[in-house]
């Protein structure tokens, strides 16, 4: 697949603006094994005493949470593994790791990122990423990889260079005091802004553009109309549609659409001040944690359109030029385990969907899975996922983003 012009041009204005901010690794003692060819319990021994830096976005209390309070102190008692947690994610990992490679780095900053979709792509074209890697996993035998949603990512195939993490669908997320009878259709939603102006937007990124994508999808009938490589042809006719049906919507949205929320954080807080009567977000289960934590009202619940919505995994990517691999992969399985799974599926924890298949777990641990407490603010998954789509490949993410700047918010009336 040929590299885009823009997706170059963007990293490499990046390089040259972005400069590497986490320091040197905390020990740099030189491997003596070779992850590739190991066995495991090479792996392991060679990973304790070793020092995990990941990179991750840190924008959920619950998330950084688990990770800080649970995950870490796990991999420190029972791997003797130390996790230290640095705030980066998407583009600035690319930026991060390109500089290091233009700069002839032996070893990168990062030893394991959290990654999915544009940036998976990205790391895999500079050649950024070590594997495939997840074949040594030994919990990787309770994933099912014959899983479309877990064996492709925007359309890529994973091929062992990304670790499933976890599993979510986009949802909406209303407040039934405010609004009975949700909008399901594009129509329904468009007749539902205008007749309620001002209680309606979406944030300007990651979230707010796979609602777009959601609404794509639509546009163009159906996921099989667009899937497989990257079209642009395809991609001007619908998004011509979209364009042209948002910004009908535009001059009723929140703030007569001259502003939108920079991510879904301010978005959920706009809902829960009653400011705007919908949020919405890339995991199905997030509104129940957000009413137990007392963020959002009782009242509020979560839905996914009648086309359906965006459904996708997040992964674990370890960096080519880490110093840690080994120390990356006991992090990596740990993370996998029936134990990390079930605890982050809580959505007292965090409420994210496992990568895990239950038909694979031993006994006592499918019998866990099995009797997880039902969801109250959020529809079931077997539910909804007759409604999931697959995710489109990266470039219309990227053509998104930049498209929705200059069709929509730059757009004068």
């Amino acid at each position: 697949m040929k590299f885009p012009t823009l997706l170059l041009a963007f990293c490499l204005l990046a390089l040259f603006l972005l400069p590497i901010g986490c320091g040197q690794q905390p020990d740099s003692k030189p491997p003596t094994v070779d992850p590739s060819s190991a066995s495991w319990e090479q792996i392991a021994a060679e990973a304790r005493g070793q020092t995990v830096t990941l990179a991750m976005w840190q924008g959920d209390p619950l998330i950084n949470d688990y990770m800080k309070n649970y995950v870490a102190p796990a991999l420190k008692n029972q791997y003797g593994v130390t996790l230290n947690i640095v705030g980066n994610q998407g583009n600035s990992i690319v930026s991060t790791l390109m500089t290091e490679a233009e700069a002839g780095k032996e070893e990168s900053s990062y030893d394991l990122m959290w990654i999915n979709g544009e940036t998976f792509y990205q790391l895999r074209q500079v050649k950024a990423l070590h594997g495939p890697f997840v074949d040594k996993l030994p919990n990787a035998a309770m994933i099912d990889f014959g899983n479309r949603f877990i064996n492709t990512d925007f359309q890529q195939p994973v091929e062992g260079y990304e670790c499933p993490w976890g599993n979510v669908q986009l949802a909406i997320i209303y407040d039934t005091v405010r609004v009975p009878n949700p909008p399901r259709t594009r129509q329904q939603l468009e007749e539902y802004v205008k007749a309620h102006p001002g209680t309606f937007t979406f944030d300007n990124s990651f979230t707010g553009m796979t609602f777009l994508k959601s609404l794509l999808i639509d546009i163009a009938g159906g996921e099989q109309q667009i899937a497989g490589p990257f079209d642009s042809a395809k991609y001007a006719t619908y998004s011509a549609q979209l364009w042209e049906y948002i910004n009908r919507l535009k001059p009723y949205f929140w703030k007569e659409g001259k502003t939108y929320p920079s991510s879904v954080a301010p978005l959920h807080q706009m809902f829960a001040n009653g400011e705007v009567n919908f949020t919405m977000s890339n995991n199905d289960g997030e509104v129940d944690n957000k009413v137990l934590q007392g963020i959002f009202p009782n009242t509020a619940r979560a839905y996914v359109l009648d086309a359906g919505t965006i459904q996708n995994s997040h992964y674990m990517g370890i960096a080519k030029r880490s110093a840690h691999k080994a120390g990356a992969m006991v992090v990596c399985n740990f993370l996998i385990s029936p134990e990390a799974q079930l605890r982050k599926l809580d959505p007292n924890v965090w409420g994210d969907g496992t990568v895990l298949d239950i038909t694979r777990l031993p006994a006592e641990w499918g019998a866990k899975f099995r009797n997880v407490p039902g969801r109250r603010y959020a529809p079931p998954r077997q539910q909804i996922q007759p409604k999931a789509l697959m995710e489109l490949a990266p470039e219309y993410m990227i053509r998104l983003f930049d498209d929705f700047r200059t069709h929509v918010i730059q757009k004068q009336p």
